[in-house]
């Protein structure tokens, strides 16, 4: 069970991997805006922007993962309902359910059984679906958990409610998975882009390596660069607020 699905804490290998890695974009780029150990130092913040950066993306896969794990949690329960099975029971159901397409160790097996020991602790239904919620912050738990609470508070009709909750979240899912796959070329493009400024310096430092002198060692080439620069690392930030497409 994870306390807070919006905070990822890095192992000591991740950590080790994303600092080379960070390191190595800081290098690259110090040495093609300015051919110098200082502007590798001048630039040395970019290891921890690029953590930070690594750090949310792994929060976002670990979400659409549990995303798409919950929606079978959905469907189980929704069928456990229909059997006749009490919210309460159904979970329990689910649990036997999910182990047997997913592995112990997987996210929705570890909520799913959580919820199901809070509700053997006394612990409502409703309380512990609101807390699953909130610690994941994934809009379609947050709705499921409030129609769900709305539901069996008021005394509704909890089973064609449920399914009709679990056809809906399926449907925005499937979109968001078309979407995903409609856009992996022009993420395949933007990444091109990113790289092609880039590339041009290479080219150029490679076939003509006098052209690019004046821009080096001197204070007006540094701060040119570094206007470059700055406009390049804006364009990048731009291109991936582009392509980070919410459903």
């Amino acid at each position: 069970m994870i306390s807070d699905y919006n905070k990822y804490q890095l192992s000591w290998k991740e950590n080790i991997k994303y600092s080379l890695q960070g390191t190595a974009v800081a290098i690259i780029l110090g040495t093609l805006f300015y051919r110098s150990i200082l502007g590798f130092l001048m630039l040395s913040p970019l290891v921890y922007f690029y953590r930070r950066s690594r750090v949310r993306g792994l929060i976002n896969d670990r979400k659409w993962k549990l995303n798409l794990e919950f929606r079978d949690g959905m469907v189980a329960l929704s069928a456990a309902l229909q059997a006749g099975y009490s919210a309460e029971n159904a979970f329990e159901e689910v649990c036997k359910d999910l182990r047997q397409i997913y592995l112990e160790n997987s996210m929705v097996i570890r909520e799913f059984s959580y919820i199901t020991n809070q509700i053997h602790m006394n612990i409502t239904v409703e309380k512990a679906l609101s807390d699953f919620g909130e610690r994941t912050g994934i809009e379609d738990i947050l709705s499921f958990s409030e129609v769900f609470n709305t539901a069996k508070r008021t005394g509704g009709d909890l089973i064609n409610v449920i399914k009709i909750t679990c056809n809906i979240i399926s449907d925005k899912i499937e979109v968001k998975k078309e979407i995903i796959t409609l856009i992996t070329a022009k993420r395949l493009e933007a990444n091109i882009m990113k790289l092609t400024p880039l590339l041009i310096l290479i080219y150029l430092s490679v076939s003509s390596p006098g052209f690019l002198d004046p821009l080096y060692h001197n204070l007006l080439g540094i701060v040119t660069m570094t206007i470059f620069m700055a406009f390049y690392l804006g364009a990048f930030l731009i291109i991936d607020k582009i392509i980070a497409i919410e459903v």
